[in-house]
């Protein structure tokens, strides 16, 4: 039995583990002093989403969640409609609030719906995930990336914004045509009866909402450990049982992504093959990005072709675009997935994400040329 117990979780936690014994092979075959692990670590970042956490999940519980979607789909008369609605939140809430956040919170705010409603979840939450890197590929401050080439470019904002915008506009354009194609044609049915009995608490509804935009004030500024550490303390006190609910794992998870990857991106084999290709030349840049992206996630794939791109634009592009195909293209694709927690969820999203990635690489690169 308890044989079983644990097939079961190393099947829930395969990406935990992948990672785990990737950072730990690599930790023997390349050592490295500690300062690289703690680069790699991104405390600010770890921090940040243990914070959003634990704010995210006081959320949930407070009840404030499910009463947000039930006054959502009274007032929404079709699923595409519904669809549409969501995913315009989820691109628009993605350039200000960076891609993560916006799905902290509305990922679970569609999985209430959908628990109120005939929406289908995953399909919905795909396609948030797709949303959401396209509306944060055009503002700088709208995903790691895009913050890290502004700075690194010492580019204008709206200069940014404006150079992004065709691409924006292309990938936009496909999640909307998808969301409409992918929904099913129905009108909405409310199964209001699921919300008997079921008040929201004031009380932890108020205080998560507060430490949720605390928290991301707090992320803007450069004070994420503080945060997390001040929802920790607050939270510990007045709402432990909440604490204990937080997906702890998937904090885990991602410290085993940050230390895998980065260290493998900074492997002697790995930069001496990026020495022999010339990234001066738009389309090698544009594929390199994207195939790096899909290899070790867009951030780290930027993080590894900074110094080699002579243009930041262009590479703030490929990968943008990097960000589908796998999962792993995108760390959003990751948390969406997670928050969400719905059977063959990772399948579902490659079944859609792959085919978007095929469609939307080409077109892209066409437009921003053409444009540019």
């Amino acid at each position: 039995m308890t044989d079983h117990r644990w097939l079961k979780r190393l099947r829930a936690e395969w990406l935990l583990f992948a990672f785990a014994l990737l950072t730990l092979v690599l930790a023997i075959v390349d050592p490295q002093p500690t300062a690289a692990w703690q680069r790699w670590l991104q405390g600010p970042t770890l921090a940040g989403l243990a914070g959003l956490l634990i704010a995210i999940q006081g959320i949930r519980d407070s009840a404030l969640v499910q009463h947000a979607a039930a006054l959502l789909v009274a007032r929404t008369h079709s699923l595409r409609g519904l669809g549409l609605l969501l995913v315009s939140t989820a691109a628009l809430l993605s350039m200000v609030l960076t891609n993560d956040v916006s799905l902290f919170v509305l990922v679970p705010l569609t999985v209430a719906i959908g628990g109120l409603s005939n929406l289908p979840v995953l399909r919905m939450v795909v396609l948030e995930a797709l949303a959401v890197n396209a509306g944060s590929t055009l503002s700088p401050i709208g995903n790691p990336q895009n913050l890290l080439l502004w700075q690194h470019g010492q580019l204008p904002f709206l200069g940014f914004a404006w150079a992004m915008l065709p691409v924006a506009a292309v990938m936009f354009a496909m999640v909307a045509t998808l969301t409409w194609a992918w929904l099913p044609r129905e009108r909405v049915a409310l199964a209001t009866g699921t919300l008997d009995g079921q008040a929201v608490v004031r009380g932890l509804a108020m205080l998560s909402t507060v430490a949720l935009v605390a928290m991301v004030v707090l992320m803007e500024y450069g004070h994420a450990a503080f945060g997390a550490g001040a929802l920790l303390l607050v939270f510990a006190l007045v709402a432990p049982r909440s604490l204990a609910q937080v997906d702890w794992l998937l904090l885990l998870t991602f410290a085993a992504i940050f230390l895998g990857l980065g260290h493998l991106a900074e492997l002697p084999v790995v930069d001496a093959a990026l020495d022999r290709l010339d990234f001066s030349r738009p389309l090698t840049l544009y594929l390199g990005g994207i195939l790096a992206s899909q290899l070790a996630s867009n951030v780290p794939a930027t993080v590894l072709l900074l110094d080699r791109a002579h243009d930041p634009i262009a590479l703030a592009v490929a990968v943008n675009v990097g960000g589908y195909g796998l999962a792993i293209g995108s760390l959003a694709n990751l948390i969406a997935l997670r928050l969400a927690r719905q059977p063959h969820g990772l399948r579902e999203l490659h079944r859609v994400s792959v085919p978007f990635l095929l469609v939307c690489a080409p077109l892209v690169y066409l437009v921003w040329r053409w444009l540019g």
